[in-house]
């Protein structure tokens, strides 16, 4: 695969419409040309301990942050005409879903494509588990500041890039 947007959410809570950041990467001819990140206030605004436990994001990083709507203007003419790669797909892909029938949005039917099930294809039990920081470190790539929306959406590029 050489032209896909990498794409990655961070929720507040359990409810999948609870997107507080995201993260593209957009990838052209095989090369990283472009990324976008931006914090978005979810809905519903709250934030429950274990999801601030992962990506350590709290209400006070979201409150004057953009609706996702606003967001999704800036990101959908960049990711236009691309299929969308995530790291457990079922996910990102259910967020993202969710979060456009939260907003009475029209869902373009973005294809989807899912790294961690390439990942379980390309490198089966040669792994200790398909985790996104694990997969990207035997395709090169040493992840930091993980479960940061860009970082992870990099990620996932750089695995899509070796094994799409």
């Amino acid at each position: 695969m050489k032209d896909f947007a990498a794409i990655d959410f961070e929720t507040a809570n359990c409810s999948r419409t609870s997107v507080c950041s995201v993260g593209i990467v957009i990838v052209r001819d095989g090369e990283i040309v472009d990324n976008f990140y931006s914090l978005i206030k979810p809905e519903p605004n709250y934030y429950n301990y274990w999801c601030t436990q992962v990506h350590g994001l709290t209400r006070k990083d979201t409150d004057s942050a953009p609706l996702f709507p606003e967001v999704w203007k800036q990101i959908a003419p960049k990711i236009a005409g691309l299929p969308l790669v995530a790291h457990n797909k079922s996910f990102d892909e259910n967020c993202l879903r969710e979060v456009f029938k939260c907003y009475k949005m029209d869902y373009p039917e973005y294809p989807f494509f899912c790294t961690c099930i390439a990942s379980r294809r390309h490198f089966g039990k040669t792994l200790p588990n398909h985790q996104l920081h694990v997969v990207a470190e035997a395709c090169g790539y040493h992840l930091e500041n993980h479960h940061h929306a860009l970082a992870d959406a990099e990620a996932c590029a750089w695995i899509a890039r070796e094994i799409l």
